[in-house]
C-alpha cells in the first residue's frame, strides 16, 4: 500500500517522538513518510501546537528539515508550509491525501482541559482524518495490544475502512473491544465488536470483549488505557463529536488529552 503517513514537526521534543513512532509505522506499513512543518508567521499567532513558538528562518528551517530527514530510514519528503497550523495541514492533507496523520502531544496535563487547544482537537473539526496522537513518555513500540473502545451503535469509516484494516493486518493486532456504561448491559460490548465488524475492521484473531459498568465513560478508557496491558488505543468521533458546543469536554477529547499510550482516531461517517 503506497499511501504516505503524514508527520507534524516543530523540531521540539514531542514531535520528535511522533517523528519515531512514525517511521516505526511506516516501516511495518511499507510506507513513505511526509514530514510537515509549519512555519508560524504571523506576528501575533494564538494557536497552540507542541508549546511556545520559536521564530526560523526559512533558511534555517530548510537545514533543520533536511537534518530530520536525512536521518530517517523509510522514504521520505519534506515539506514546509506557512500560516496558521490548521489550515496549513489541511492543506497538506488535500495535497498528499495520506493515510494517516501523525502528531506529538504536548505535556499539558497541568491545564483544565477548557484551556488546552491542541492541533490534534482543531484539525478532527477542519479536516477528519485518520489520526494517531503520541503522548509525551508513552512507548514507541509496535502497537500489537489494541484496546478499542466503543459504543454499540453501528458506524461508517467510508474510504478509511481499507487502511485501517490494512493496519491492523500488517502489525499484525490483537484486539479487545472495551465498551463503557452506566448501567449494566450484556449485550453492549458484542454489539460493539459486531458493529466494528459491520465497519470492516477485523484483527488478527476474534477481540476480546471488555465490558465496564462505570459512570465515566471517558475516564473509563483512560483508566484501562494505563493498566499496562495495551499498546494503542482507537476511538471513534462521530460527526456530533466535531459539531457539538462541548467539543472539548467530548470523550474523544478526553482520551486525546489524557491518554498515557498513542490513541488512533477514526472519524466516522
Amino acid at each position: 500500500m503506497a499511501a504516505s503517513l503524514l508527520v507534524l514537526t516543530d523540531f521540539r521534543q514531542p514531535a520528535h517522538r511522533a517523528l519515531d513512532y512514525a517511521t516505526n509505522l511506516a516501516t511495518a506499513l511499507a510506507a513513505p513518510l511526509v514530514v510537515l512543518h509549519v512555519r508560524r508567521t504571523a506576528a501575533f499567532d494564538a494557536e497552540r501546537f507542541t508549546g511556545r513558538i520559536t521564530p526560523r528562518s526559512a533558511e534555517a528551517t530548510a537545514l533543520a528539515l533536511s537534518s530530520l530527514t536525512d536521518q530517517l530510514t523509510v522514504p521520505a519528503v519534506a515539506e514546509v508550509q506557512e500560516g496558521p497550523v490548521v489550515e496549513a495541514v489541511a492543506k497538506a492533507l488535500a495535497q498528499h491525501r495520506p493515510a494517516l496523520l501523525v502528531l506529538g502531544r504536548p505535556d499539558n496535563e497541568v491545564l483544565p482541559d477548557e484551556l488546552v487547544s491542541t492541533t490534534a482537537l482543531e484539525l478532527l473539526r477542519a479536516a477528519p482524518c485518520p489520526m494517531v496522537v503520541v503522548p509525551p513518555q508513552s512507548s514507541l513500540t509496535l502497537p500489537r495490544r489494541v484496546l478499542v473502545a466503543l459504543d454499540a451503535e453501528s458506524f461508517s469509516l467510508g474510504g478509511h475502512a481499507r487502511f485501517i484494516q490494512y493496519f491492523l493486518a500488517q502489525l499484525p493486532s490483537q484486539l479487545t473491544v472495551l465498551h463503557v456504561s452506566p448501567a449494566p448491559a450484556a449485550a453492549g460490548a458484542a454489539a460493539a465488536a459486531e458493529a466494528l465488524k459491520q465497519a470492516g475492521i477485523t484483527g488478527a484473531a476474534a477481540p476480546q470483549l471488555r465490558p465496564l459498568v462505570r459512570p465515566e465513560v471517558a475516564a473509563s478508557i483512560v483508566e484501562q488505557a494505563a493498566t499496562g496491558e495495551f499498546d494503542l488505543v482507537v476511538v471513534v468521533a462521530r460527526p456530533r463529536t466535531f459539531l457539538g458546543r462541548w467539543f472539548h469536554r467530548s470523550v474523544t477529547a478526553h482520551v486525546l488529552l489524557h491518554s498515557p499510550v498513542p490513541v488512533l482516531v477514526l472519524p466516522a461517517e
